[in-house]
């Protein structure tokens, strides 16, 4: 099972950066999680945030943030629309279940019509 983050939106902040000072570097990065397994890939609700200068290359953790940088953070929250929550089964996770569907009706048809099957 390999678990990713996507990124779904980027915003470029006018703010300074803590580190070096620059206005035209910061940029908020919303990044949600996506895992994927043999069976299927899905999309989840989880959604992280992350806040790096280009100029400094560095990652500006919420501690070292600003008033205007966390005030313009919350803003980019509620503007934010994360992709829906998905589950897309993959072609194993289908032969699966209709091979176990296939069993099932069966069984169900030897239980209820063993003469038509020949077990009388």
């Amino acid at each position: 099972m390999t678990d990713k983050l996507i990124t779904v939106k980027e915003v470029s902040l006018n703010n300074n950066c803590p580190e070096c000072y620059s206005t035209d570097g910061l940029t908020l990065t919303f990044k949600q999680k996506f895992k994927e397994t043999k069976f299927y890939r899905s999309i989840t609700n989880e959604v992280v945030e992350e806040l790096k200068c280009n100029k400094c290359q560095s990652t500006i953790y919420p501690v070292s943030w600003t008033d205007a940088i966390d005030r313009v953070v919350d803003y980019q929250k509620k503007a934010f629309v994360p992709k829906p929550a998905s589950l897309k089964l993959k072609r194993l996770a289908w032969i699966i279940f209709i091979v176990i569907d296939l069993i099932t009706l069966l069984v169900i048809l030897m239980l209820l019509f063993p003469e038509v099957l020949g077990m009388s």
